[in-house]
């Protein structure tokens, strides 16, 4: 079983803050950006099935925010890939 040792960065954490904060965001986004969050300097954390099936309908959303869609793809990318 190979584990994902990607982290948040700088940029994606600082999206997914304003992702949290913003009060017109939605629940698949506020899922996507806080595993993003949680991920910021845990090279341990993954991110879990809920929350990359919310990120990628973050993703695929096009009326999602830059933000949003920051957030979602830093928790998509630290999502354990299917085998």
């Amino acid at each position: 079983m190979s584990m994902v040792t990607k982290t948040t960065g700088s940029k994606a954490a600082s999206s997914a803050s304003n992702v949290l904060t913003s009060k017109s965001t939605g629940a698949a986004s506020r899922t996507a950006a806080g595993s993003a969050l949680t991920q910021k300097g845990a090279p341990k954390e993954q991110t879990s099935a809920r929350a990359a099936t919310a990120a990628s309908k973050v993703l695929r959303d096009g009326r999602s925010s830059a933000a949003a869609k920051s957030a979602a793809g830093s928790a998509l990318s630290q999502a354990k890939g299917k085998k």
